[in-house]
């Protein structure tokens, strides 16, 4: 059974950093481009940064580009993501996924494997 079992969400200070890691079993993901995605109360989901399979392409969303990094360590088949400079509009829950292949059925994005998430709260 596949899974992506995300960890390190908790209740921050703004200002402060934070480090997310997904652990994924079942499978290698090592030759698979993965990403973070975050949902908001009340918002929809909304895409953070991808990394690509081998590790040496990123992409980011504007609202973290230069306070998030991407990174992802074959050996453990772990995903990662530094917060850091974390503002209040940051808080959501943190979802790893992987695997990407065009959206279908009204989905925003395509990913074939999801986690279930991890809460970051970041307080003012």
């Amino acid at each position: 059974q596949v899974q992506l079992i995300e960890s390190g969400g908790k209740l921050v200070r703004a200002g402060e950093s934070l480090k997310l890691s997904c652990a994924a079993s079942g499978r290698s993901f090592n030759n698979i481009a993965m990403g973070w995605f975050r949902q908001a109360p009340e918002k929809e989901r909304e895409y953070v940064a991808t990394i690509n399979g081998r590790g040496d392409a990123t992409t980011y969303a504007d609202s973290v580009k230069g306070r998030f990094t991407i990174s992802r360590d074959h050996a453990k088949n772990t995903l990662y993501l530094q917060m850091s400079k974390l503002k209040p509009e940051d808080t959501a829950t943190y979802y790893c996924a992987a695997d990407p292949r065009p959206p279908r059925n009204g989905e925003k994005y395509g990913m074939d494997y999801w986690g279930r998430g991890t809460l970051v709260t970041v307080s003012s």
